[in-house]
C-alpha cells in the first residue's frame, strides 16, 4: 500500500491532533461552566440518562471520520498493473561541428559553446521526440543514439570539445552519412538532421551527399554558427599561452561563416538555413518546421499503474458519520453497559492509529521513486536497498535499485540488482533487465583499467544484449548496443594482438642482436687465442734458433782457435795477419738475433688493432618534409 501524495500525511496528523485537542478543551470548558451554574448534588438528578461515554464516543467518531477523509485526499493505492506507455514523436539527429574553427570568438564566448547551448535548448523543446547526437570534425562519430533519455543527451553534449575527434578539418559529408546510418528503423517518420556548423567544408561533397540523403527521406536544417566577417583563430598550448592557428606557410588563419554552402545543403534536402541567434529562433524552427511533420508512435517503456483505494476510506467515513448521527447521548436508565464508552473510545483511537500507519510503513517506495525522478540517485538507491531487506525476492524492487545504481555510476551494484531482477516471471521485466544489465556491463568495462577485465565485461554485455534480443526481437536499442559493443570488443582485441606482435618482434630483435653480439665476442676471443698461440709458437721458434746459433758460434770459435794454433806454429806472421782478419770478420758479422724482422702475421694483427680504433663518420642529412602544399586544412 502506498499514498500518491505523501506530503499530505503530515497535514492529516496535524489536523487530527488539533481536532482531538479542541474536543478535549471543549469538554473541560463545558464541565467548568456547568459547575458554575448547577450544584454538584443536583447535577446527577438533572443529567439522568445522559451518558458521558457516549458523548466521548461521538467525538471519537467525528475525529475518525475527519482523519479518514483527509487520508482519502492523499490518494491511497494498493496493487498495480503493468502498462506500456506510448507516445508520439519525431526522430531528430543533432550534428555539432567540433573542429578548431569553432573556437572562433566572433560570437561570445565562442562558436562551439553557443552551438552546445543551442542543442540543449532544442532538446528541451523536443521533449517528446527521440534525439541523437553526432560529433564531427575531419571525421564523424555517433556520440549518442536516438533515445528519449534527456540526461544522456545532456551529458554527451557537455562532453564535446575540439579534441574529441582526432582528425582535423570539417567533413560535413561524413556527418550527413553518419546521421543516415543512425536511422536504423524503416518507417514513415521523417528523418531530421539539425546541423550546427560554420560551413568550412574540406572535401566539397556536402551538397551531393545532402541530395542523396534527401532521397532517403532526410531533411537537413542547417544552423550557421559565426559571422560572415569571421575571426582569427586562437588556441592555447599546454602551458596556457595563447597563440594563433597558422597554415603551412605560417599565415594566421581567419575563419568565416560560409552561409552560401549551408543554404545549398538546406535547399538540396528540402530544409532551410537559419543563422544562430537567440533561443526564440530555435523555438520558431521547432514550432514552424519540425512540429508539423508527421510523428511516429513509439513504445517507450512499461510503467506501473497503481489501483486507487480511496473509495474504501470514503466508505468508512460515511459509516462513521452515520454511527455518530444515530448514536444518542441519552441511554435508558435500566440498561447499564459497563465500560462501553471506554471500549468504544479505544476502538476509535485504534482505528485512527491504524489509518495513520500505512502512510509511514508503505510510503518509502514512492519516496524512493521521487528521489530518483529528482536526480538524487544515491538516496533512491539506499531507499530501495532498505526495502529489499524486507522483500529480498521482489524483482521490481531489484530492477528499480539497479536503475538507481546505474545512474549513480555504481555499476557493480547495478549488475547485481539487474541480475536479481531477471529471476522474475514477467518476460517484459526480464527483457528490460537484460538490456540494462548489458549497459551496466559495458560501463563497467569502460571504467576498467585492465584490458583483460574490459574484455571480460564487454563479453558479458554482449551476452546480455543477445538474450534481450531473443526476448524481444523488435528492440532496436538492444540491437544497436549489441553491434556497438561487438565492434568495440573486436577493435580492442585487434589492438591487443597488434601490441603482442610488436612486443614479440621487439623481443626477437633483441634476441638476434644478443646472439650476434655473443657470436662476435666468441669469434674475437677465438681469434685472440689463435693469435696468442701463434705468437707463443713463434717465440719458441726464435728461442730455438737463438740457441742453435749460439751453439754453432761456439763450435766455429773452437775450430778457429785450433786453426790459429796450427798456423802460428807454421807461419807466425802470416798467422797473425790472418788471425787479425778473421777476428775482424767475426766482430763485423751480425748475429741472427739482430737480423730478426716483423713477421706477416704480426703485421696483420697490428693492422687489425689499428682498424678497431677507427671511428665511423655519421652523415646527417638535412631534415625535409614530404608534405605537399595541397594538404587538407585541419581547422
Amino acid at each position: 500500500m502506498r499514498f500518491e501524495h505523501q506530503n499530505f500525511l503530515w497535514l492529516v496528523l496535524i489536523a487530527t491532533l488539533a481536532l482531538i485537542a479542541f474536543f478535549w478543551w471543549a469538554w473541560r470548558k463545558k464541565q467548568r461552566l456547568i459547575a458554575q451554574f448547577v450544584r454538584s448534588r443536583l447535577l446527577a438528578h438533572l443529567t439522568v440518562g445522559i451518558s458521558g461515554g457516549r458523548q466521548k464516543a461521538r467525538m471519537a467518531l467525528l475525529v475518525g471520520a475527519v482523519t479518514l477523509g483527509m487520508l482519502a485526499l492523499a490518494r491511497p493505492q494498493w496493487g498495480f498493473d503493468w502498462e506500456e506507455a506510448r507516445q508520439r514523436g519525431l526522430d531528430i539527429i543533432v550534428a555539432i561541428d567540433t573542429s578548431r574553427s569553432m573556437l572562433a570568438a566572433d560570437i561570445r564566448p565562442n562558436r562551439l559553446t553557443r552551438a552546445k547551448l543551442a542543442a540543449l535548448d532544442l532538446k528541451r523543446l523536443a521533449h517528446s521526440d527521440r534525439v541523437a547526437l553526432v560529433a564531427f570534425a575531419g571525421s564523424a562519430f555517433l556520440q549518442s543514439p536516438l533515445s528519449f533519455d534527456d540526461e544522456a543527451f545532456r551529458q554527451s553534449v557537455n562532453a564535446l570539445d575540439v579534441n574529441i575527434i582526432p582528425v582535423g578539418g570539417s567533413a560535413i559529408a561524413e556527418a550527413i552519412d553518419t546521421a543516415r546510418a543512425a536511422f536504423k528503423e524503416r518507417n514513415d517518420n521523417y528523418k531530421i538532421l539539425v546541423l550546427f556548423t560554420d560551413g568550412e567544408d574540406n572535401d566539397g561533397r556536402a551538397v551531393e551527399t545532402a541530395e542523396r540523403a534527401a532521397k532517403d527521406g532526410m531533411r537537413i536544417f542547417t544552423i550557421g554558427v559565426g559571422t560572415p566577417n569571421g575571426e582569427l583563430l586562437r588556441i592555447s598550448d599546454g602551458k596556457g599561452r595563447a597563440d594563433y592557428v597558422r597554415d603551412e606557410q605560417g599565415n594566421v588563419i581567419k575563419s568565416r561563416l560560409n552561409e552560401e554552402l549551408l543554404q545549398k545543403i538546406a535547399r538540396a534536402s528540402q530544409g532551410y538555413y537559419m543563422l544562430l541567434g537567440n533561443p526564440e529562433d530555435l523555438k520558431a524552427l521547432y514550432n514552424n518546421a519540425l512540429a508539423p511533420l508527421p510523428k511516429t508512435e513509439y513504445s517507450s517503456r512499461r510503467i506501473q499503474r497503481f489501483h486507487e483505494r480511496y473509495q474504501w476510506l470514503l466508505g468508512a467515513v460515511i459509516v462513521l458519520l452515520c454511527v455518530e448521527m444515530l448514536l444518542p447521548e441519552k441511554r435508558r436508565v435500566r440498561r447499564v453497559v459497563p465500560q462501553a464508552p471506554p471500549a468504544t473510545l479505544a476502538r476509535a483511537a485504534a482505528v485512527a492509529l491504524l489509518a495513520l500507519l500505512p502512510g509511514t510503513v508503505f510510503g518509502s517506495a514512492s519516496s524512493a521513486l521521487k528521489q530518483y525522478q529528482g536526480g538524487k540517485y544515491d538516496r533512491a538507491l539506499r531507499e530501495y536497498e532498505r526495502l529489499l531487506r524486507d522483500k529480498p525476492n521482489e524483482p521490481a524492487l531489484h530492477y528499480n535499485a539497479g536503475a538507481a545504481a546505474f545512474q549513480a555510476k555504481e555499476y557493480d551494484k547495478a549488475i547485481t540488482h539487474f541480475g536479481s531482477a531477471i529471476s522474475g516471471q514477467d518476460l517484459q521485466l526480464q527483457q528490460r533487465a537484460l538490456y540494462n544489465l548489458g549497459n551496466a556491463y559495458y560501463r563497467a568495462g569502460e571504467a576498467a583499467s585492465d584490458p583483460q577485465g574490459k574484455i571480460s565485461a564487454w563479453q558479458e554485455a554482449l551476452k546480455s544484449f543477445e538474450n534481450a534480443r531473443k526476448l524481444d526481437a523488435n528492440d532496436a536499442d538492444a540491437e544497436f548496443n549489441y553491434e556497438l559493443v561487438k565492434k568495440k570488443l573486436e577493435e580492442l582485441k585487434q589492438q591487443q594482438q597488434q601490441q603482442q606482435k610488436n612486443q614479440d618482434k621487439s623481443d626477437d630483435k633483441k634476441d638476434e642482436n644478443k646472439d650476434d653480439k655473443q657470436k662476435d665476442q666468441q669469434q674475437q676471443q677465438k681469434d685472440q687465442n689463435q693469435d696468442q698461440s701463434k705468437q707463443d709458437q713463434k717465440q719458441d721458434e726464435q728461442k730455438d734458433q737463438q740457441q742453435k746459433d749460439q751453439k754453432e758460434q761456439q763450435e766455429q770459435e773452437k775450430r778457429d782457435s785450433e786453426k790459429q794454433d796450427k798456423s802460428q806454429q807454421q807461419k807466425p806472421e802470416q798467422g797473425q795477419k790472418q788471425d787479425q782478419q778473421e777476428q775482424k770478420d767475426v766482430q763485423g758479422k751480425p748475429t741472427r738475433q739482430q737480423q730478426v724482422q716483423m713477421t706477416p702475421e704480426q703485421a696483420q694483427r697490428l693492422l687489425e688493432a689499428a682498424k678497431n680504433d677507427e671511428k665511423v663518420l655519421i652523415f646527417m642529412p638535412q631534415v625535409r618534409t614530404n608534405r605537399s602544399r595541397g594538404v587538407l586544412k585541419d581547422w
